[in-house]
This record gives C-alpha cells, structure tokens and sequence, in this order.
C-alpha cells in the first residue's frame, strides 16, 4: 500500500524500517569516520591534510552523487538508488581491509562516497513521502533521532573495535551493518515507490522549476553549510585533539553531543512545526558557538561533556529545522532536490571543514582551530539575522502596500 504526505498518522510500518535503515547506514558512517584519522596517521604516517582528505574526498564524491540521484529520485526509482548504493557502500567498506596504501584507502572512501551520496538520499526521501505534512517538522525530527543515536553508538564502537582488535575487524563489523539494510528495505519495497511525477504543464503553470526550487532553499542550505564546517573540524580532527590535550575520556563528546541532539530534537521539530525556525536557529547558533569555545579550553572530562551537550543543542535544533525549512520550500516531486541539497550541504561542509580547518590547525594547534571555527557559527548568525530582517521589512512593505 502507498502512503502519501496526507495521511496523518506519523508511525507507520514504513516509517519505523525507513528510520532503522537510516540507523544502520550512519552507524556505519559514525563508526569509521572518527576512527580514520587515528588509523591514517599510525599506518600511513599522513599529514593532517592528508588525513582531512580522507574526509574530504568521501564528502565530495558525495555531493557529485547525489546531483544523478536527485534525478532519479523524480522518476519514482527510490529502490534501485537505495540497493545500488548500499551495495557500493558495503563493498568499499570492506575493500578497507585490503588497502595497502593511502592512495587505494583514499579510492575505496570515494566509492563510499558514491554509495553513500545514493542511498542518503533516497531513504529522507521515502521518509517525506510517508510523513504527513502538518507534522513534517516532528516527523523529520523523529526520523533524525536516527542519525543522533548513530553518532552517540558509532563513536565509540568504532574507536573501541580499532584498539582492541584493529582497523580489519572495525571494516568487516561496518560492512555487516550495511548488509543488514536489505533483507529491511524487501521487506518495505512498497514504500519505495514515490508518486509519479505531475505532467509538464502543471509544472509550467505551477511555475515549479528547478531552478526557483534551487533559490528557496539556497538560504537554508547555506545555513547547514556553515554548520557542517564546525561538525568537519570535530570529525577529523577531535581524536587527535583529545592526544594534544591528553585528555583521556575524548569519545565521551561523541556519547554526549548525541545525547543532548536525542533529547532537543523531537522539541525542537515540535516547535518548528507551531512557531518557525526563527527561535530554533538563532538559540541553536549560539548553542553551538559556546559549544566550541568550551571545547577549545577543555582540560578534564567535565569541560568534555559540558562542550559536548552545549554543541549538541545547538545542533539538534539548527539542523532538523534546516531539513524540514527545505522540504516543506519546494513541491512534492522537488523533495528529492531538496534533501540532495540539504545533504551536499553538510558533506560540502565536513569537507571544507576538514580541509581548512586542518590548515589552521597546522600552525595554531587543535584548540586553536575550535576557537577560530566559532567564527563560522558567527557568521550563521549574523547572515540568517540580516535576511530574516530583510524579509520581515519587505513583508510589512506589502502589506501596507496591499492596505492601501
């Protein structure tokens, strides 16, 4: 049976596996990512930039992935995107295990990328489908508690099966958790099928191009941009920050960060839905930046998790809003561009965020760069502000306009 966003009912059958596969597929992604670094820099002697590349390039060939799927996506082939790339994402994932050098680990973290770019798509895209859309905000805040419980496990999963039983072992158990998302997804084929795309000329008199789909969601998109920049900076290099400052509980961030996300997030989409993002992303960019500026000065445990939660809130109100501002921006047969973008987005940023920020923190150290990456929340602020101004101004100018 087809679900569509008109149905009220929020957890359904189709919701609940279309949650559990995005677990698995960014328990994956969480359980390897922070552990890369320390690997790259133990068996390959890399440079901070070019362990930054490990992150960078998964993210790029990403974003270059998800523009083909977004494509797909509007031709109503949600299955075939899904299963294509998680059977890229497996197989790189254990192509790890027989990486002899840097340059096969940096090609095996494009082929993720690909894998990942399609199937990261596709399932936020069953997901809006089978959402009703007055609880849109929820829904993409409940579904997104996935992503948070990921990252709170996957952390520390990952750096525990790397220092107890090495990089081979982490690959293999990352590959059967990706394998576990097809026997889920058979089992919920139907809700793979999206509508039909609407003829042409709808389209043309509902003036619904791509292109003012593209310019709606251009400002939000940004917006996770700048977020992502400081989420790159804390996944490439927040081991390595914990050998500087010997700080021994290092992981407890990851446990933390996504704990206070689990706890804000069904609020905050709750509060999205029945008062807009205004309140949501200013607190959240605030949140973060003293997140970071706590975290630049940690010096036990405690100023680990007190950073850890302060990033946390921030983030789990900044970015389930972002996603639910973009979907509800465009039409139904547009909510594949939509969360491509939301995706290009963060991975544009982790991958910009690791590059530049592993510059800095080659000549101001670890700490120094968290400083100079509060700039960027700064910067969020300081943007969404003036257009929201901007906004407000030209509206209250039409309605006088229209009073006249």
């Amino acid at each position: 049976m087809q679900l569509n966003s008109h149905q009220e009912k929020l957890w359904s059958k189709e919701f609940i596996i279309i949650t559990v596969c995005n677990l698995l597929l960014f328990l994956n992604l969480q359980m390897i990512l922070p552990s890369f670094p320390v690997y790259t820099k133990d068996a390959f002697q890399a440079s901070d930039f070019t362990v930054s590349l490990v992150t960078s390039l998964f993210a790029l060939s990403a974003i270059a992935t998800r523009f083909f799927a977004a494509g797909i996506l509007r031709k109503g082939k949600a299955s075939v995107i899904l299963y294509c790339g998680i059977a890229i994402a497996a197989l790189s994932t254990a192509g790890y295990y027989w990486c002899g050098s840097i340059l096969l680990l940096l090609v095996m973290r494009v082929l993720f990328g690909i894998g990942f770019g399609l199937s990261s798509t596709t399932l936020p895209t069953m997901a809006a489908d089978v959402i009703p859309q007055k609880r849109m905000g929820e829904g993409i805040g409940y579904f997104g508690l996935s992503t948070s419980l990921a990252m709170s496990l996957g952390p520390i999963i990952g750096l525990s099966l790397l220092g107890n039983y090495g990089f081979g072992t982490l690959a293999a158990v990352g590959t059967v958790v990706l394998i576990l998302i097809f026997p889920l997804a058979f089992v919920n084929r139907s809700a793979a099928v999206l509508p039909a795309p609407p003829s042409a000329e709808p389209l043309k008199k509902a003036n619904h191009s791509t292109g003012e789909a593209l310019k709606k969601i251009a400002l939000p998109g940004l917006l996770n941009l700048l977020l992502s920049i400081t989420y790159g900076g804390l996944l490439s290099f927040l081991a390595l920050f914990g050998k500087e400052a010997h700080l021994t509980h290092i992981s407890y961030f990851f446990l933390f960060n996504a704990l206070a996300i689990f706890i804000i997030r069904p609020f905050s989409g709750k509060i999205f839905d029945s008062k807009g993002h205004f309140s949501l992303l200013t607190a959240g960019a605030i949140s973060v930046m003293c997140g970071l500026l706590t975290l630049s000065i940690a010096s036990s445990t405690g100023y680990i998790i007190l950073s850890a939660m302060l990033y946390g809130f921030g983030y789990g109100m900044i970015q389930p809003s972002v996603q639910a501002w973009m979907i509800k921006a465009v039409p139904v047969e547009q909510r594949g561009l939509a969360n491509s973008m939301f995706f290009n987005s963060l991975d544009l940023g982790v991958a910009a965020g690791s590059m530049l920020l592993g510059l800095i923190a080659m000549h101001q150290g670890y700490a120094g760069m968290y400083r100079l990456s509060a700039l960027f929340m700064a910067v969020f602020l300081v943007l969404y502000l003036a257009v929201s101004l901007l906004h407000k101004g030209k509206q209250q100018a039409e309605d006088v306009r229209k009073s006249a």
